[in-house]
């Protein structure tokens, strides 16, 4: 039986990589909102290398693609289509982290659940060819 909590503190980790590159950029924010998305797309920016543009695949969360939302010059937004969460190569990635570094636990507090989350995507972003491995979809790369 894994243990469970019934607290209901969060914390979001938002991610994207790049799997031609086996990189990440990610943030963990204790809110899942239009702002949040803000400052994710802002660190996605930040990553990018200079003179690049970044396609960030996204499901169609209302935070996603919302009206006020602001995109940076060098980033394009692509939503999926609706329940397609397998064309979305960093859905695999969550499944990744949860089965290896953030399933069945509980957490002692607040700070705890942030600590995990951190080091879970740290220990993502510096196994390139994880990130390789599970983003990449060898049917996207043949049009």
């Amino acid at each position: 039986m894994a243990p469970h909590d019934q607290r209901t503190k969060s914390a979001w980790l938002f991610g994207a990589i790049c799997p031609a590159e086996g990189k990440g950029a990610g943030l963990v924010l204790p809110f899942c909102n239009t702002r949040a998305m803000t400052l994710h797309l802002e660190e996605i920016s930040l990553a990018v290398a200079p003179g690049a543009h970044a396609v960030v695949l996204l499901d169609q969360a209302g935070w996603h693609l919302a009206d006020d939302l602001p995109i940076p010059d060098n980033i394009t937004l692509l939503p999926l289509p609706p329940k397609c969460p397998e064309l979305n190569p960093v859905e695999n990635i969550w499944q990744f982290i949860r089965e290896n570094w953030l399933s069945n636990r509980v957490f002692a507090s607040y700070e705890e659940i942030v600590d995990h989350c951190c080091c879970a995507w740290n220990k993502l972003v510096d196994q390139p060819w994880t990130i390789m491995s599970i983003g990449l979809r060898q049917w996207a790369h043949g049009f």
